[in-house]
């Protein structure tokens, strides 16, 4: 049996931050005192179709993402860690045939052209509270702010986000599984974000994930996960007929107009991730997919990227 060792620890402290592309900085881990990380990846996400509010799908209205993230992570002391991030985000109306005739088909959508250019602003700080650093059992709880970068378009399929403030209060629980293995580690997420209110809607959400990683060697690290959402409020876009409730569902004419801010969006999504360490980086893939859900896009999200190490005051070792 492989025993865990400081560089097979940074690596899979690594790997929870980079492992889930929708939550970039849920981890357990901390960084210590004056070290950190600066990670640069790429996504590629392809929303296939729709789940619509009774399950049933559908491969309409299908669109792209190609999205840049820059990401830092600092430790300020032994516990706390602060983290900041700004993705750019290229998005584009991919399907040949137009919207269903309820739902506004807007010129950023008609063009089928690529739109691009920074989203949301990403402030992190994770606090240790129980196990840094070498505890089998580690529990921290965080708090995440989203802030737009600028006012950016909102209002159809191939635009940059939601141009929405968010709060976020979360707690990461990870467990080394000792009586199977020192190499196996469990995490669990949980996430409560308070969203700001469009037309006096309430749309907060709570977000989970389960995860599972094992260390194969000191430089390579396997995980695998299950995530979902769940939103708590916000407005159902109904079913195609026959249905109790047909499209447009909740909606009238004047929420349609900003339905992406506004759908109820639960799902659930499966991925699997691989981290490599090399002598001064350490390099990640990613696949995820939606498996379930109501109210949702049906996605493909591939992820790669490489994380830089360092510390300040000194030279890194």
């Amino acid at each position: 049996m492989l025993r865990p060792t400081a560089a097979a620890t940074w690596i899979f402290a690594f790997a929870l931050v980079v492992s889930s592309a929708g939550s970039v900085f849920a981890q357990a881990s901390v960084e210590p005192r004056g070290f950190g990380s600066i990670s640069f990846s790429f996504q590629k996400i392809d929303h296939t179709g729709h789940i619509h509010t009774d399950g049933t799908t559908d491969n309409g209205g299908r669109s792209a993402n190609r999205d840049f993230n820059v990401e830092a992570d600092y430790g300020v002391t032994d516990h706390l860690t602060v983290s900041a991030g700004l993705p750019i985000v290229f998005s584009k109306f991919t399907d040949p045939g137009s919207l269903p005739p309820f739902l506004p088909f807007f010129a950023v959508d008609q063009c089928r052209c690529w739109n691009s250019g920074f989203q949301d602003f990403r402030f992190a700080a994770h606090y240790n509270v129980i196990g840094h650093p070498h505890s089998a059992l580690l529990l921290t709880p965080s708090v995440s702010v989203v802030v737009p970068s600028h006012g950016y378009e909102y209002r159809g399929e191939a635009v940059l986000g939601r141009d929405l403030r968010e709060l976020q209060l979360g707690m990461d629980i990870r467990q080394r599984i000792d009586t199977i293995s020192q190499n196996l580690y469990l995490q669990a997420t949980y996430s409560y974000a308070f969203v700001e209110r469009t037309l006096a809607i309430p749309n907060n959400r709570s977000n989970g994930k389960i995860e599972g990683a094992f260390l194969l060697t000191e430089k390579l690290s396997l995980n695998g996960r299950l995530t979902w959402q769940h939103t708590h409020g916000g407005l159902r876009m109904g079913s195609p007929p026959p249905s109790s409730l047909e499209s447009p569902g909740d909606f009238t004419a004047v929420t349609l107009d900003q339905h992406d801010r506004l759908q109820r969006d639960n799902y659930w999504r499966a991925g699997l991730g691989a981290i490599h360490s090399l002598q001064r980086m350490t390099v990640f893939a990613d696949f995820s997919a939606v498996i379930g859900g109501r109210d949702t896009h049906t996605l493909r999200a591939v992820t790669f990227g490489v994380t830089f190490p360092f510390q300040l005051g000194r030279h890194f070792q």
